[in-house]
């Protein structure tokens, strides 16, 4: 099957002539994942006094220019904390303000006390290790994809990204942003463009500990399945194997891909986007209900990215009825709204 065809019947080009036409080429072109933040092995390169601000850093030693761990010594600060509250499990409450009317706005006023800045993401001084600190610190939380992939020579590579989500259902999409060009030093990126396959893996609170440790700045060959004891069950569909521990994975297939260029140098690859289409499905019997078609978030307790080396929890949330415009419009306060 053509690999483009399962996207709305789109050829490649079709496709790029679409993307161009939405501007896609106006995102900034910086896809720094944490794989490619701690691809420092026999790298001690830093950033030169020659080097523009605006330039993208040396891709080797860029943990040491983006300085993710804000903490001295953190070992020491991990002690200090209070320990993980297992008893914390999902719970609903109330929206902020269940009384809320249409038209009042923000249930705070708070946000009047201050201004807002305006920053240019290519603005004098503006480093892109400054954009990428300040988008996953803004852009939270991130839905973490634990991928599994296998090289044409049969090394297998487990590792996370943060740069993904699920774009389109039917077919079922998915999104995966890699930094620098193709053919750089990062083995999910480079199997993925070789093979086409790969399965996706949620991440939860009974083995993040296994997943961070595959972000490990492991050189090629490295098995992170044997470093991070996690367990390998076999796929369907695709070669690359799926994780045990994870209560839903997805094996899937490319369907194209899309390198980045620097908008300050057209010639510098900064990024590879990868578009994948979802073939197969795994999920954990207790996690799923009995129509097979919603899971259990309290049993799934999915663990998600913020900020800097933050993960995140999901332990609470609220329902909230989407409005039905043709009764809501037919109130006197919808009226008087939109007089």
């Amino acid at each position: 099957m053509n690999r483009i065809s399962s996207i709305s019947g789109l050829t490649p080009n079709r496709f790029s002539q679409q993307v161009r036409s939405n501007k896609l080429r106006e995102f900034p072109h910086f896809f720094i994942s944490r794989q490619f933040i701690t691809s420092s092995i026999n790298h001690k390169s830093k950033m030169t006094n020659s080097q523009k601000p605006n330039e993208e850093p040396k891709r080797f030693g860029l943990e040491n220019q983006v300085k993710r761990n804000p903490h001295p010594d953190f070992n020491k600060v991990e002690n200090s904390r209070p320990p993980f509250d297992f008893e914390n499990t999902w719970t609903y409450t109330q929206i902020p303000n269940k009384d809320w009317k249409v038209g009042s706005g923000a249930n705070d006023p708070s946000w009047k006390d201050h201004k807002k800045l305006e920053i240019d993401p290519y603005g004098e001084g503006r480093n892109p290790v400054d954009n990428y600190k300040t988008l996953i610190s803004a852009i939270v939380p991130r839905p973490i994809g634990f991928v599994s992939t296998v090289s044409k020579t049969g090394e297998r590579n487990l590792a996370p990204f943060s740069y993904f989500t699920m774009v389109n259902h039917d077919p079922p999409i998915f999104t995966l942003g890699f930094s620098g060009g193709k053919g750089t030093p990062k083995d999910t990126c480079n199997n993925i463009l070789e093979t086409g396959e790969l399965t996706i893996n949620i991440i939860s609170e009974w083995f993040v500990e296994a997943a961070n440790y595959c972000s490990t700045n492991a050189p090629p060959g490295i098995d992170e399945w044997k470093l991070s004891g996690l367990t390998p069950l076999e796929s369907a569909k695709v070669k690359p194997q799926h994780v045990a521990e994870s209560a839903f994975s997805v094996e899937a297939k490319l369907v194209m891909s899309h390198e980045w260029k620097s908008k300050t140098d057209p010639n510098r690859a900064t990024g590879v986007l990868c578009i994948v289409e979802g073939v197969n499905f795994h999920v954990r019997e207790d996690v799923i209900n009995s129509d097979l078609n919603n899971l259990d978030i309290g049993r799934l307790k999915p663990v998600s990215r913020l900020g800097g080396i933050t993960y995140g929890r999901t332990v609470d949330g609220y329902e909230r009825l989407r409005p039905d415009f043709g009764k809501e419009s037919a109130t006197n306060e919808v009226k008087q709204l939109l007089e």
